[in-house]
């Protein structure tokens, strides 16, 4: 039997900063239907505080990982703070990454493996790896990775 995404998340030890409060006029999650939209969410240290950094500029190419990987841990704990049960979803379905960095940086793919690693290890292989785009941009308050995604429900 498949072990439930909670099992996972007890097994792997993993800790979550708190949850963003919004930053604007956006919901934080919506679900409609059988699908659960998170807004873009950014790398929230444990302490609440904001990751900072560009790609390419102050952060190489394993920093910015770890950035997009510390955002799952930041969408998770949304999921988990505004939705409630995580067992409820089945699957990610896509995932759009937004990296922060300089004009000839060309590794946003490989950065936003850090956020799709985590997620591939939450919800298993089958599940936690679905659609994505992953692009360089400009972000707000020089945040390094931006992630909105989409997850099925059961």
């Amino acid at each position: 039997m498949e072990k439930l995404v909670s099992e996972r998340i007890a097994e792997m030890n993993l800790q979550f900063p708190p949850a963003p409060k919004p930053a604007g006029v956006y919901r934080p999650i919506l679900v409609i239907d059988k699908f659960l939209y998170v807004s873009g969410q950014a790398p929230v240290n444990f302490d609440g505080s904001l990751m900072q950094g560009r790609a390419g500029d102050n952060l190489d190419l394993e920093a910015a990982k770890l950035a997009a990987r510390q955002v799952g841990l930041t969408m998770l704990s949304t999921i988990l703070t505004h939705f409630g049960d995580i067992d409820k979803v089945k699957r990610i379905v896509k995932v759009f990454g937004m990296v922060n960095c300089t004009p000839d940086f060309q590794k946003q793919p490989l950065v936003m493996n850090g956020f799709s690693e985590l997620m591939a290890d939450v919800f298993g292989r089958e599940y936690g790896i679905g659609v994505r785009s992953a692009v360089g941009m400009m972000l707000p308050d020089g945040i390094p990775v931006e992630v909105e995604a989409m997850f099925e429900l059961y």
